[in-house]
């Protein structure tokens, strides 16, 4: 088996990846309509390995969206139902006896594909959400006495209803740790809902497939390299360490409100997901501006809030976003594009 190529930071190799990305993007939006946010962030977590938990309501192309993703990656694609009656076997698989060969064969579950949409995720119970845990951590799975590694790319897509809660669990503070992202999807505007109709009412477009297995791991291993600069993690701890003391960035009276805080897990997933963003925006380092925008998304499912923030009706979205807001962003000098386009700090942020 031939090594696969080094990937080149050079800033037309990057721009030439973020080109490819575009096409992705667009390839996917011949389908979906709207949800701009949901799928860049989806193709952020392809490149940084990541997961994704999605909340909105029942009818927003959650399942098409990552169908047609898979489609357009030439990916494989498995769909999921989340029951409170389903067992681990269902979804990791399990061992069957073969009378024939008198022996235990393992028949290999749902889980085993490059796209999962893992949906209702919080109508299953702990032994599902355990199973999962090691899926989405270790990216293998246990059977008896056998581990099978997962596909590479793997991504997990979870979704939850927030309308409904009859019938449901509440996730385990250590697996909604594992997901990079938690993206909020609301129902799309006028002209986008009468795009919408438009095409479910004809044929939808063919979706071609832009990027292969090989691209994808090939534009995975160019952002594992892209140039991160010191205050641009300082930044993301910064904002991490905001969300369990926000008296740190002058905001002592959240303090009340937060019980608990974003773990290290949120620093390094704020990290690897602004290394992918820069690949997607054309840079081959990240930038604090990256860090920022993503911090809603990483932020938002790890910080719990007291029972007084309850009490005086305090909203989790207000609160990560005063966080962002009071954290102060660095200020970084781009170098000559034509001789070193790696930022530096032109002045401290902790001054």
């Amino acid at each position: 088996m031939s090594e696969a190529p080094k990937p080149s930071l050079e800033p037309q190799a990057v721009m030439d990846a973020a080109a490819k990305l575009r096409t992705l993007l667009l390839e996917v939006k011949k389908v979906i309509v709207g949800q701009d946010l949901m799928l860049e962030r989806m193709v952020v977590a392809l490149l940084a390995r990541g997961h994704i938990l999605i909340e909105g309501v029942p009818g927003l192309a959650k399942t098409l969206a990552i169908k047609t993703m898979a489609e357009a990656i030439g990916a494989s694609f498995k769909r999921i139902q989340f029951t409170p009656d389903l067992v681990p076997a269902d979804l990791v698989g399990t061992r069957i006896y073969n009378p024939k060969e008198a022996n235990f064969e393992v028949e290999l579950g749902p889980i085993f594909a490059n796209l999962i949409l893992a949906d209702e995720i919080n109508r299953a119970p702990a032994k599902i959400q355990s199973a999962l845990l090691e899926a989405m951590q270790e990216r293998q799975v246990t059977i008896g006495h056998q581990t099978f590694k997962l596909p590479d790319p793997f991504l997990v897509l979870a979704t939850q209803n927030p309308i409904e809660s009859e019938g449901t669990y509440f996730l385990p503070e250590a697996q909604v740790d594992r997901f990079m992202f938690k993206v909020w999807i609301d129902y799309p505007a006028f002209y986008e809902e009468m795009t919408v109709v438009d095409r479910v009412s004809s044929k939808f477009e063919r979706v071609a497939e832009v990027l292969t297995g090989d691209d994808l791991r090939y534009l995975q291993a160019m952002a594992d390299q892209v140039h991160v600069h010191q205050a641009v993690t300082e930044y993301a701890v910064r904002l991490a360490r905001a969300t369990r003391d926000p008296g740190e960035v002058g905001l002592s009276n959240l303090k009340k409100y937060i019980s608990f805080g974003g773990s290290p897990r949120a620093s390094v997933n704020l990290i690897l997901g602004a290394k992918a963003l820069a690949i997607v925006r054309g840079r081959e380092y990240a930038l604090p501006e990256d860090v920022r925008d993503l911090a809603p998304e990483v932020l938002r499912h790890r910080v719990i809030l007291s029972y007084e923030a309850l009490a005086d009706e305090v909203k989790l979205e207000d609160v990560v976003q005063k966080i962002i807001a009071a954290t102060p962003l660095p200020k970084v000098h781009i170098g000559d594009p034509y001789r070193d386009t790696r930022p530096t700090v032109s002045e401290n942020p902790s001054a």
